[in-house]
């Protein structure tokens, strides 16, 4: 199938992102010791995310771990969010998204990238965008207030940022 075929091509990956103090640099008053709380110890979750880098829709979706059975559960909420209309997702080779057990609903088409090429993925860009937007410099006490925050931001963002963001010169968008 050609990318004509589809309604829409998402580039997918999954993230970490955890209650660890990520520590990044600020303004601070000449002469004075500032103090910065940091948190101890770490408890993460995984933000399963598909972008388009030709119209900046997006969808994401957190679980506790990478695996297949919450692989499955992300490709059933995205085939139901794209309900009659047939998509692509291009993806890293990791072993739960070439599972054997994995559950491929019938509006959905999977394409491997190249094995060892994070490059070619543009949400590893959208990722990055997260992490210095969402967790500099921020304290979470919770696993809770971090997902929320996460949804907030995500939710947040117009698609010409996601678009700017995840446009690589060798996508023709």
């Amino acid at each position: 199938m050609k990318e004509k075929d589809y309604a829409d091509v998402l580039f997918f990956d999954e993230a970490r992102f955890g209650t660890h103090t990520k520590i990044g640099y600020g303004w601070f008053k000449k002469g004075e010791r500032t103090t910065v709380k940091i948190k101890i110890g770490y408890k993460a979750l995984y933000v399963y995310g598909a972008i388009s880098a030709r119209n900046g829709s997006h969808f994401s979706a957190s679980f506790s771990s990478v695996n297949t059975e919450c692989m499955n559960a992300f490709l059933k909420m995205l085939s139901e969010n794209y309900i009659d209309q047939k998509i692509a997702i291009i993806m890293d080779g990791a072993g739960w998204h070439k599972s054997k057990n994995l559950e491929v609903p019938k509006n959905v088409d999977i394409i491997l990238l190249p094995p060892y090429s994070p490059e070619l993925n543009p949400v590893e860009q959208f990722w990055r965008y997260l992490k210095q937007n969402v967790l500099h410099n921020r304290l979470f006490e919770a696993l809770e207030s971090l997902e929320l925050s996460l949804q907030a931001f995500i939710n947040s963002l117009h698609e010409s940022t996601i678009m700017g963001l995840c446009n690589n010169s060798y996508l023709d968008v």
